[in-house]
């Protein structure tokens, strides 16, 4: 009898500590099914609602309107005794809308002026490599933004560049 009762004792203890035991992993469990079905329903409607938002605001972008310059001819700043040298430059304008070539090209002589003012100024040194062209195009642009104001040209473009 007194087996009975060690066994009945260890039984007795022992089932409420894996009643237990099974109740917290049963607990973890559904949190973690739960966490993971709300992680999902998150990304879902984040991605769904995101991709929406974008496609209705971005409509089709225009594309650029080029207004020509027209072509010049100058010759480049030297020391005296040295030789000559020509530049030959062909550039075009980018605006962002039609209306604004319109509006550009009453003031065209104005921007003529301005670079060609400028351009007269440079040596060939200064033309030299990507980076002397790229300091070219970001000045020209910076003087024809302020030449036919308040229009804004995105860009100075050259269509061809060619020092003699």
């Amino acid at each position: 009898m007194a087996e009975n009762e060690q066994a009945e004792g260890a039984g007795g203890e022992g089932a409420p500590v894996s009643v237990r035991g099974n109740k917290f992993k049963l607990i973890i469990i559904v949190v973690g099914v739960l966490g993971l079905i709300g992680a999902g329903a998150a990304t879902y409607f984040f991605l769904s609602h995101h991709g929406k938002e974008q496609h209705a605001e971005a409509p089709a972008p225009k594309p650029p309107v080029f207004v020509d310059v027209p072509d010049m001819l100058v010759n480049l700043s030297a020391a005296p005794g040295d030789r000559v040298q020509y530049l030959r430059v062909k550039i075009a304008l980018e605006v962002k809308e039609e209306k604004q070539a319109e509006e550009i090209k009453p003031s065209m002589p104005r921007v003529t002026d301005i670079f060609q003012t400028y351009l007269r100024e440079l040596r060939a040194s200064d033309l030299s490599g990507s980076a002397g062209l790229f300091r070219l195009k970001e000045e020209l642009t910076k003087r024809v933004n302020v030449a036919v104001a308040p229009i804004k040209v995105s860009a100075v473009l050259f269509k061809e560049i060619v020092v003699q």
